[in-house]
């Protein structure tokens, strides 16, 4: 059964966060409504209503905002790990990660728009995002119980941010509340993974499920995952 959808409009925060929370969650309010380039401490520090010396004892930059933000989705994501998956094949496991975190950034869904745009036009910041990409591709190759250690664990995690990023600009235009073309190209990519420089090589190879996990229960499975797969 599909969930309601959740809501986009970014929340101030509450008065009991640290002031390291509160510049956080200021940041993503301001990037839901104007580019990332545009935004500065003077306006955080208004907003949140903190000083600049105490933005300046949290971050030394916008992109340290944003990096903290990844960071704490990251911890979401690692927290809310499915022992339903844990026998899965790796695929499904990966399968199940990346759905969770797409969950979690689901009220951030406007933040990320905005976010995406500005890299489009800045290959600066899209090279900055593009670290920040395979540092946390790295913990969600783990969470899923697959090495991201060592330089083939670098190529696997650059290989997933460059698969990710394709699904999630089919995310953020997906309206339907069972995300079925997110579903779908998720479940598509990891099909094609293999094909990313063998960053998945052993791993994203068609291996039939023995059971659907909850997360596919919840979407109601979808229509790709069944496809028949070529090496």
């Amino acid at each position: 059964m599909a969930r309601t959808p959740k809501n986009d409009k970014p929340q101030l925060p509450s008065p009991s966060k640290s002031d390291r929370e509160r510049v956080v969650e200021i940041f993503v309010a301001l990037l839901a409504e104007k580019p990332f380039e545009s935004i500065g401490f003077g306006e955080i520090a208004a907003r949140s209503g903190l000083s600049l010396a105490q933005c300046r004892a949290e971050f030394s930059s916008t992109m340290a905002v944003l990096a903290a933000h990844i960071k704490e989705i990251d911890r979401q994501v690692l927290a809310g790990g499915d022992a339903d998956v844990a026998e899965e094949s790796p695929r499904e496991r990966l399968f199940d990660v990346l759905m969770r975190r797409l969950e979690i950034m689901a009220p951030h869904r406007a933040a990320i728009r905005s976010l995406v745009r500005s890299a489009g036009r800045n290959p600066g910041l899209c090279f900055a995002l593009n670290g920040l990409a395979v540092r946390s591709q790295q913990w969600m190759l783990t969470a899923a119980d697959i090495d991201a250690s060592g330089p083939r664990g670098l190529v696997r995690a650059q290989g997933l941010a460059l698969l990710y990023a394709r699904v999630l600009r089919v995310w953020l235009n997906d309206q339907d509340p069972g995300l079925a073309r997110t579903l779908a190209a998720l479940d598509r990519e990891l099909a094609r993974g293999h094909r990313w420089a063998g960053f998945l090589n052993d791993l994203c190879r068609f291996v039939p499920r023995r059971r659907t996990s909850s997360r596919r229960r919840h979407y109601g499975d979808g229509a790709a995952g069944d496809e028949p797969i070529t090496a």
